[in-house]
């Protein structure tokens, strides 16, 4: 009786280990499956995205078809980033051949790859500027194209200044546009004083900065501006410019 007694105890101890031992294992392969799941999804949703449909079973096998992937789409992004730089140099060259229309579709391509870069986009800017300003009205049609290549130039450098708030390119680009091609100079100052405030001594931002005063009739402005330019240039041409202007506004306050 001792005996069956102590068998039954020793089998049902032994079962006791094997249900807890299963349970043990039970939990780990549910630990390892949820460690193990992110793997298997990017691995599924790389290769739904690609043109084979080959998922790896096992985590090796996940592992290196992920490698394999990351380094795929490395070399595409470094060969894309090489194109783009290619598009921009072509757009410098072209432009600095006076060939702004065929810069433009350079600069569309390179902006294809970078579309958040400030030189491209300042660039494009000024193309587009120097385009619509020689377009010939030989048509109807021709004004709707000078109006656009405007339009593109004004939201180019825009752009370019929400991509990088201090480059003071755009700046300057803007002011000649809206004082010299859009006649929109009151909005030409804002930027021409951010310019000058960093750039306080270039003598093409304080004469635009002049002239748009002058074109919203505050004289006084345009007249600092010029007396400015007078004491601070040492160039002849400059100097009879500003005091030309100097004079004229006087005429116009004194009579």
């Amino acid at each position: 009786m001792n005996n069956n007694l102590n068998f039954k105890r020793i089998r049902d101890t032994a079962l006791g280990v094997v249900i807890f031992a299963a349970m043990i294992i039970a939990a780990v392969l549910v630990f390892r499956n949820a460690m193990n799941k992110p793997h298997r999804e990017l691995a599924k949703r790389i290769a739904e995205l690609s043109s084979g449909s080959n998922i790896p079973d096992t985590i090796d096998g996940l592992k290196q078809a992920i490698a394999l992937y990351e380094a795929q789409i490395e070399l595409n992004v470094k060969e894309g980033a090489q194109t783009g730089v290619y598009w921009k140099i072509l757009a410098v060259r072209l432009a600095d051949k006076g060939m702004h229309r065929d810069a433009l579709a350079a600069l569309e391509r390179a902006l294809y790859y970078n579309a958040a870069d400030p030189t491209l986009l300042y660039l494009t800017g000024e193309s587009a500027a120097i385009v619509a300003a020689n377009a010939l009205q030989f048509s109807v049609s021709s004004n709707s194209e000078r109006e656009h290549f405007y339009q593109l130039a004004e939201s180019a450098y825009l752009r370019a200044l929400v991509q990088d708030a201090m480059y003071t390119k755009p700046m300057l680009g803007l002011g000649l546009l809206y004082t010299f091609d859009l006649d929109r100079p009151a909005e030409a100052i804002p930027y021409l004083q951010r310019y000058l405030t960093m750039l306080s001594g270039n003598v093409t931002a304080m004469f635009v900065l002049a002239r748009a005063y002058y074109m919203i009739e505050n004289y006084e402005e345009a007249l600092a501006l010029y007396e400015r330019i007078l004491n601070r240039s040492k160039d002849p041409s400059v100097r009879a410019q500003a005091q030309d202007n100097i004079d004229i506004i006087r005429d116009l306050i004194y009579g």
